[in-house]
């Protein structure tokens, strides 16, 4: 699955416009390298996510196409919040 669908599936980030962008402005890191929003993720990716002054770093635990708004927090496990 590519990153910005994930990012928005698992509701990490509200949009995949704005997934996008984000990948685009260099905000979002897999594995400790930028990434593209086309980078296909893996189960056990490490994927840091830049709000401002606030980084969330997230471990991937399942892909699915489609996810409920319950289902959502299971796509990731919050590795370190600062």
């Amino acid at each position: 699955m590519r990153l910005d669908k994930f990012l928005k599936v698992s509701r990490l980030i509200k949009r995949r416009s704005v997934a996008n962008e984000a990948c685009d402005g260099a905000r979002i890191n897999v594995n400790g390298r930028p990434a593209k929003a086309s980078y296909a993720v893996k189960v056990g990716d490490i994927i840091e996510i830049c709000f401002g002054q606030r980084v969330l770093k997230v471990e991937v635990q399942s892909i699915s196409e489609h996810a409920t708004k319950a289902d959502a927090p299971a796509m990731y496990k919050e590795v370190q919040v600062s």
